[in-house]
């Protein structure tokens, strides 16, 4: 753990303009908006990549965009927080549309294939489609961290937990509940 989500909790105790000055900076490159420098600089201690950098500021706007007063739910992954919210959308469809590509999934396929300069953007409109659900943003940070592998170990684990938690039905399952009613 990084411990940068505690950090900014800590300092939102303390000073309640942290949350509009890091969601502010949204609207900038990562690391570029300079009023949160004082929120995200002193966490960052010393020397670090520009990649590691971006993420810092990404994930600490994110945090101030998606912050709400008295959550008390277990946090999510965005992959697990997606299905959530796509399985909702799916209950509300008539059977023949329950199996095809939603428009949650899409973008969450979407952010799955972003690359660097694409990933903000695409993170800034899944996490405010899941403004309901509490996202855990430590486990995001430390996958953001490792988005540039070349194996794509955290958009294959992002895209196992949106697909584990949809309750789609393979179609194993379905034509053995046929022969099973038959």
């Amino acid at each position: 753990m990084s411990g940068l989500i505690e950090w900014l909790e800590k300092l939102n105790q303390s000073d309640s303009k942290v949350r509009a000055v890091l969601r502010r900076s949204l609207a900038f490159e990562p690391g570029q908006h300079v009023p949160a420098f004082p929120y995200v600089e002193p966490f960052l201690r010393g020397d670090v990549s520009r990649w590691r950098r971006d993420t810092h500021y990404l994930v600490a706007g994110l945090w101030g965009m998606h912050w709400r007063e008295g959550r008390e739910e277990d946090a999510l992954s965005v992959g697990k927080a997606c299905a959530m919210f796509d399985r909702e959308k799916r209950d509300s469809m008539g059977m023949d549309d329950k199996h095809k590509l939603t428009s949650t999934e899409k973008r969450f396929i979407a952010l799955l294939d972003a690359d660097e300069d694409q990933l903000p953007y695409r993170l800034r409109q899944v996490v405010a489609l899941l403004k309901e659900y509490t996202i855990d943003f430590e486990y995001m940070f430390t996958d953001l961290l490792n988005w540039q592998d070349q194996q794509k170990r955290t958009q294959n684990k992002w895209a196992r937990d949106f697909y584990q938690h949809l309750n789609h039905e393979p179609e194993s399952d379905k034509s053995s509940q046929k022969e099973n009613a038959a």
